[in-house]
């Protein structure tokens, strides 16, 4: 730990924000020899391992439970089942967590990484306030992420933000989750696979609206079969408090939805980036808010950068870390051309049933190449684990083609065991494989995987 009695001290490498990118940045940086110093006032980790990815797997896992502890008589297993205890899950998940905290911050101490505990601040370029310490360096990283947005209605406080759901000590029975993105689907998801009544309230007709529309059509579908309320074209326009304690949401259109116990903003996300000095520094914003960089998370200023969900692009932990190790391979590594390459950045959605996508959409690459370049293949089938199962939610593939060569330039799937079975994938579209190389592929059979190396 940083001693607090220095005021000043100089270093090559100074990062802004302990979460995943700041993280791999600030370590890799250190295997190049660098001086390095992290800023964090909050738990190590960041978005993703506190109130993110880690903790909603955590939940995604037991709503797979949940769905698997339903269908267990079909396949001949008698069990009693007593209900779920959502605060065991909640301390279980949370204990969990704690590890992991310690966890990084044991490895900055192993690379003798100097964690400062506090808000840090610009004050000119190249120096940066913490409390009542200055530190110098030539190389600063603004790895600050971004927060959960709430809507500018009355009563908007009433309601809470991912963050509060993960913060919720019991499980309400009524709730609603209001947006159309991958988080929105995700925590409705899991509320319905753990018992609650769940309405998903959503300003357009359909879901996941920037991924390939098949995706979000099916979700749809298989949400509503297993009971999940959504309401379409509904904008919410206040929110309030009945005399009972319950919520009611009133749209825009004049409908008025609920009654609700809990109701779940999950709007989209926010930068960071208040706060933090970027007019003492000069730091430019784009239009929307975010930190503006160039391919090599260069700022407008010469030695400031910016990582992660502060610059608005691929709002994913693996694109914070790569990105970020890629920074330091660049400036501390002497790799004068590292920079990360934002094009076919593989995606999951923890739905249920998950969610794999690579590349483009059928619609994105009917834009980009033209419908006559364009090849579609598609399959769809209830996979195997459901032929004895009373649900039977389907499984839909489909690979993007163009040119002559048959290229596949998008690979989209929604299905059980879609999250692992698309990181291979992933590679081969990566590599710019054709539709011969997927059929040249044996098949690995009993799975749903196969389909994708067997359409016609």
């Amino acid at each position: 730990m940083y001693d607090s009695a220095m005021t000043t001290r100089k270093y090559d490498l100074v990062v802004i924000g302990g979460g995943s990118g700041g993280l791999a940045c600030a370590q890799r940086a250190t295997e190049y020899g660098a001086k390095v110093a992290l800023i964090e006032s909050a738990r190590l980790g960041g978005t993703c391992v506190n109130v993110g990815c880690v903790p909603k797997k955590v939940m995604w896992n037991a709503a797979q439970i949940a769905h698997a502890a339903h269908d267990a008589a079909h396949y001949g297993f008698d069990l009693a089942l007593r209900g779920h205890d959502w605060r065991v899950l909640r301390e279980s998940r949370e204990a969990y967590i704690h590890r992991l905290n310690g966890i990084y911050e044991r490895n900055l101490a192993s690379k003798k990484i100097e964690l400062l505990r506090g808000h840090g601040r610009f004050i000119a370029v190249g120096e940066v306030r913490v409390d009542d310490d200055t530190l110098e360096a030539p190389h600063v990283v603004i790895a600050t992420g971004g927060r959960p947005a709430e809507p500018a209605i009355p009563g908007a406080e009433l309601g809470i933000t991912s963050d509060g759901f993960f913060a919720l000590e019991e499980k309400p029975d009524r709730v609603a989750v209001v947006g159309s993105g991958y988080i929105a689907v995700e925590l409705a998801g899991v509320f319905a696979a753990l018992g609650s009544q769940v309405s998903l309230v959503i300003r357009h007709e359909h879901v996941l609206r920037h991924f390939d529309s098949m995706l979000g059509d099916t979700l749809m579908k298989i949400m509503r079969d297993e009971g999940t309320a959504i309401e379409t074209n509904a904008t919410p326009r206040a929110l309030e408090r009945d005399v009972d304690g319950s919520l009611r949401m009133l749209t825009a259109d004049g409908r008025t939805l609920g009654a609700f116990d809990c109701v779940v903003w999950a709007i989209g996300r926010d930068p960071m980036v208040e706060g933090i000095g970027l007019d003492r520094a000069g730091v430019k914003l784009d239009d929307s808010g975010h930190i503006a960089v160039d391919r090599f998370q260069q700022t407008n200023v010469g030695g400031i950068y910016a990582i992660g969900d502060v610059t608005g692009r691929a709002l994913l932990t693996p694109v914070a870390i790569a990105a970020g190790r890629r920074l330091s391979d660049r400036v501390f590594g002497g790799m004068t051309d590292r920079h990360l390459d934002y094009s076919n950045i593989p995606t999951v959605v923890f739905s249920h049933p998950p969610i794999g996508t690579v590349g483009l959409s059928e619609q994105e690459a009917r834009d980009r190449y033209g419908a006559e370049s364009l090849k579609v293949y598609t399959s769809g089938f209830v996979p195997m684990y459901h032929a004895l199962t009373s649900r039977k939610p389907r499984a839909e593939m489909k690979l993007v083609t163009v040119g002559s060569e048959l290229r596949v330039v998008g690979c989209h799937v929604i299905g059980a065991g879609a999250d692992e079975m698309l990181q291979g994938f992933a590679v081969a579209v990566k590599m710019g494989a054709t539709k011969r190389d997927f059929d040249d592929t044996i098949a690995i059979h009993p799975t749903s995987a196969e389909e994708f190396v067997t359409m016609r």
